[in-house]
């Protein structure tokens, strides 16, 4: 008697180039999670009573969570593969959405902000590698543009969609949530069907990635610390207390009015990006931060005598700075690392970007109840603005010889 044997069905896959949409998907959203909490927060605030020190250090859990992942296991993808490093971090991510629609003290505040932080930078670390796996050309310039406007774009469309549903809709301290992890639940249903492009798995190894930056590229790391320090900080300062600046200038209660600051810096940062694409990176750091110091002197402006229009000018500037600086230094830096320092070049490099994004958030908090928010904004904003023209200048000094501004 013979067997017939039947085929065992083979799993459907996305194309490179589809599989390319979803993991850059994947950052936005992760980004885009990353904001959902910022027009709650003074929800949260009225219902259980902390300060804005607790405030702005709920935001720098986050903050924290992503740096861990990415220096304990920034490489674990190498090891495992992409797919199954996202599919954990995208179920992970949807646990930390139940926390947010449970929370119902401060605690689960921290709690649900540390576990968002902590799978968000598995899922950047192994979505940031997939990019550059996926592309048709392996072009590194291409895959940080993508990674750049996706990350700004989500930051900003977090805060937008999450302040529409607080405003409008009921159940303010749910529906954002709700719908959060029904998008991670398509993109997880998306990772799914997304093709391995890591070959020769080895065994799971958690090791801490040692920062270190040789000396030939110690004046590009310099240039682009200053950089991500001076765009970074205006990131954490405006997630974590731009919705009440905006709420004050504005005097309204209205969640999506007193959020456009924010999503109008991260909005036309992604914008700025993608018109200044082809930018040298010298010049777009130079001229980005000379943007972005205009329009943070815009917002200290707009703090001190009160103008709602200023604020909203001042974002769009700061904002187009922002996009343009952080690229432009980025590109200088990455074509500046040897590929065998690659690795513990960008874990410094981490490290001062998501210290930048939360220490001085925590600060800014400790001084608002003594200051003020107008004169905390003033404050941080100006020496944002002068540490922004010392980026400007350095890139101008050091730029290429020969180098003509187009």
């Amino acid at each position: 008697m013979s067997v017939v044997s039947t085929p065992l069905p083979t799993r459907r896959t996305l194309s490179p180039r589809w599989a390319y949409v979803l993991v850059a998907a994947v950052i936005g959203l992760a980004l885009f999670a990353s904001g959902t909490p910022s027009p709650l927060y003074g929800i949260y605030r009225q219902l259980w009573g902390f300060s804005p020190v607790v405030l702005t250090l709920v935001y720098a859990t986050y903050a924290f969570g992503v740096l861990t992942t990415l220096v304990l296991a920034g490489r674990v993808s190498d090891d495992v593969g992409r797919r199954p490093v996202l599919l954990v971090a995208l179920g992970t991510l949807m646990g930390s959405t139940i926390l947010f629609m449970l929370a119902d003290s401060v605690v689960w505040l921290f709690a649900a902000r540390a576990v968002q932080g902590l799978a968000t930078g598995l899922a950047l670390g192994a979505a940031s590698a997939a990019l550059l796996d996926l592309h048709p050309r392996r072009d590194a310039a291409g895959v940080g543009l993508t990674n750049g406007v996706v990350s700004a774009g989500g930051m900003g469309l977090g805060v937008l969609v999450s302040s529409t549903l607080v405003q409008w809709l009921p159940a303010p301290r749910v529906l954002p949530y709700v719908a959060l992890l029904l998008l991670f639940a398509i993109a997880f249903a998306g990772a799914k069907a997304m093709p391995e492009p890591v070959e020769g798995r080895r065994p799971l190894r958690l090791t801490a990635e040692r920062p270190s930056v040789p000396p030939v590229v110690r004046r590009p790391f310099v240039l682009a610390a200053l950089g991500v320090v001076s765009s970074w900080t205006i990131g954490g300062l405006f997630l974590s207390l731009g919705p009440q600046l905006g709420a004050s200038l504005f005097h309204t209660t209205n969640h999506l009015v007193a959020g456009v600051s924010v999503f109008a810096l991260a909005g036309m940062g992604a914008t700025a990006q993608l018109l200044f694409r082809r930018s040298a990176p010298w010049l777009g750091a130079s001229a980005g931060s000379v943007a972005l110091a205009a329009g943070m002197l815009i917002v200290v402006a707009a703090s001190a005598t009160e103008s709602s229009a200023l604020l909203l000018i001042g974002s769009l500037v700061g904002g187009g700075g922002f996009g343009v600086a952080f690229l432009g230094a980025l590109r200088a830096l990455s074509a500046a690392i040897p590929s065998a320092h690659r690795a513990q070049v960008m874990s410094a490099f981490y490290i001062v970007a998501y210290s930048s994004i939360s220490l001085p958030a925590v600060l800014a908090g400790v001084l608002v109840t003594p200051l003020g928010l107008a004169t905390t904004f003033e404050l941080f904003g100006s020496m944002i603005a002068a540490l922004a023209l010392v980026v400007a200048f350095e890139a101008w000094r050091t730029r290429p010889r020969g180098a003509i501004p187009a």
